[in-house]
């Protein structure tokens, strides 16, 4: 087991020694209140990564560029495309809304999003919000939101690179604005052999194919501007079954959006969307699929009464189409859902109060309304005090209503989340944060069966409550930039007072970067303690500590090579029993790029 204590301890010192600089940290999101606003303002717990972190990190899916961030654990069945699981301050692996463009992916028939099928090289910045936003966004945010925004590039860029286990890969974005608007396109191709995704000996390689597609574009009629965008990830991905027979399967992602905005008065703005998405999963050895189509429409209504009050309303309509077979059992349903929202944010300067409502009418449950009231006060000396309380909710998806042990009578589960908060910032260049956090959920949804018999089906039996510490320090200059983040949390089955599976009660994460005249060299770090591995066995995930290194050096005006050591220690870790995770590889990129 890892003690993350005495190192958190170590770099805080380190941290505090560091002297000031002239570069501003500020930046905009939109996610945490459905309006843009500068990240220091928002009152929840927000994480940016932004596009020059994900070029350092040469990552092959976006779960690597998450796991270096406390908070945000990962559990992969095996190499690349394997089947990845997040867990967002210790709640359950389908309590997160991803999003791509603001248009939710989560699919209807398993509940978490395909994180290890999204590349990327198609990505400009990933905004997460900790803690629940079912008040903005329904079913599924409980533990957080991660909105994934894509790229919108103007000019020509082309890269290709590869490393361990025959990984070869290719990127392609280019795009032009003009008088009429913008369009711009980004394609990729993955390919890797991989490595045997099960630990037991003699068993063969599992490859991983990946092309994405992706296209933004934008133009103005009359007053109204009007923008689409495209997004599709599809390829094919080898795997062990249950008996450790090799088998593969087929699989595509897609979202799109087309949306109208408009300002009808100074103080009005008004943006209607259609967006349409897809999940579709094909064994290739049997018969099984499964199939998500989802289509919503999206009224948000941005009202400024007066320069620090402002008022976001808004109308989601959505009908969902879900096909599953699986072990000889399938459905094919269809679930509506309508919900109207409403957010109030007041700057009262130097104070700020978000009041947010959202109720939804669901297909699989009824009705449910859901709330956040967040308030946050600044002093004079840079200190800053927030306070957070709200709810959040996850419909039962159609596999737990009508798949193996299905039950269509299951209730939704909810939470109750509680955050009070403290952060300073020292100047224009450092940034510490500390919070405490506690989530309780109730009616989780579980398998209930007969040791005898194995009859059973899913029931809403369970109940968690997950206690925290998460804190933060952040530096930037001209030169360095310096990320710290720890999180100290009890994860907790209130019924049975046993530790929640797959999540560690302490992970330390470290993001270092140094900038030189034409080159760079950055170390990512996670260190995390042992964790239970699964509610139905006594198996102890051990500790680990893992490192990345890597470097970037420009070239010319350009061109510039890149290179990634993964685990640099060569560490022999497992986020999931009896499954392998990557040894050391290296990984290099060449990159054209023209303005």
């Amino acid at each position: 087991m890892i003690q993350t204590t005495p190192i958190l301890v170590a770099f805080i010192c380190l941290a505090s020694a560091v002297s000031a600089d002239d570069t501003a940290l500020e930046r905009i999101i939109v996610t945490a209140t459905r309006m843009e606003m500068p990240v220091d303002q928002a009152l929840s717990s927000v994480i940016v990564i932004d596009r020059e972190q994900i070029e350092r990190s040469l990552a092959a899916d976006v779960a690597e560029l998450l796991r270096f961030h406390a908070g945000l654990e990962l559990g992969r069945n095996g190499g690349p495309g394997q089947t990845t699981s997040l867990f967002i301050r210790g709640t359950e692996s389908n309590h997160t809304l991803v999003m791509i463009d603001g248009v939710e992916v989560n699919p209807g028939t398993l509940g978490a999003a395909a994180l290890q099928n999204i590349s990327p090289r198609l990505i400009e910045r990933i905004e997460i919000v900790k803690g629940p936003r079912s008040s903005l966004y329904g079913s599924e945010a409980i533990g957080g939101v991660i909105n994934i925004i894509t790229r919108d590039t103007q000019g020509f860029e082309a890269r290709a690179g590869g490393g361990r286990y025959n990984t070869r890969e290719a990127s392609l974005s280019t795009g032009m604005a003009g008088a009429l608007g913008s369009v711009s396109t980004s394609l990729s191709q993955l390919n890797s052999d991989g490595f045997p995704t099960r630990t037991e000996a003699g068993l063969p390689d599992r490859g991983y194919d990946n092309r994405s597609l992706g296209l933004n574009a934008s133009t103005t009629l009359g007053k109204a501007d009007l923008s689409f965008r495209h997004w599709q990830s599809s390829g094919n991905t080898e795997y062990l079954d249950f008996l450790l027979n090799p088998v593969d399967q087929d699989y595509l992602n897609q979202a799109s959006a087309l949306s109208v905005a408009g300002q009808p008065t100074k103080l009005w703005k008004t943006t209607l969307t259609l967006s349409d998405i897809t999940d579709d999963i094909e064994q290739q050895q049997s018969a099984d699929f499964a199939k998500t189509e989802r289509l919503t429409l999206d009224w948000q209504n941005d009202v400024a009464v007066g320069d620090r009050h402002n008022v976001v309303t808004g109308v989601y309509l959505a009908r969902e189409k879900t096909r599953a077979e699986s072990f000889g059992t399938g459905f094919n349903e269809e679930t509506d859902v309508n919900a109207i929202y409403l957010e109030d944010y007041i700057d009262f300067a130097p104070g700020q109060l978000l009041l947010a409502a959202r109720y939804s009418d669901h297909d699989s449950f009824g009705d449910k309304t859901t709330w956040n009231i967040e308030y946050g006060h600044r002093f004079a000396n840079g200190w800053r005090a927030t306070t957070a309380i709200g709810t959040g909710f996850r419909a039962p998806d159609a596999s737990d209503r009508f798949g193996f042990g299905g039950n269509p009578g299951l209730r939704s589960e909810e939470s109750r989340n509680i955050e009070l908060g403290v952060d300073r910032r020292y100047g224009e260049n450092h940034l510490i944060r500390f919070s405490l956090f506690q989530t309780d959920i109730d009616d989780l949804i579980e398998y209930v069966f007969d040791p005898l018999t194995f009859a059973g089906g899913n029931l809403n039996v369970a109940e968690t409550r997950i206690k925290g510490i998460d804190a933060g320090y952040r530096w930037s200059s001209p030169r360095w930039q310096l990320g710290i983040s720890a999180l100290l949390q009890d994860p907790e089955d209130t019924q049975t007072g046993m530790e929640l599976a797959r999540r560690a009660r302490r992970s330390l994460t470290v993001n270092a970067l140094r900038n030189f005249e034409n080159h760079s060299v950055g170390l990512d770090l996670l260190a995390t303690s042992e964790r239970r591995d699964s509610p139905f066995s006594d198996t102890i995930n051990a500790g680990y500590l893992l490192a990345n290194l890597n470097a970037q050096w420009q070239l010319s005006e350009t061109w510039s090579v890149q290179g990634r050591i993964e685990n640099l220690f060569d560490r022999h870790y497992e986020t999931a029993a009896n499954f392998r995770s990557a040894g050391r590889g290296l990984y290099v990129s060449a990159r054209y790029r023209l303005q």
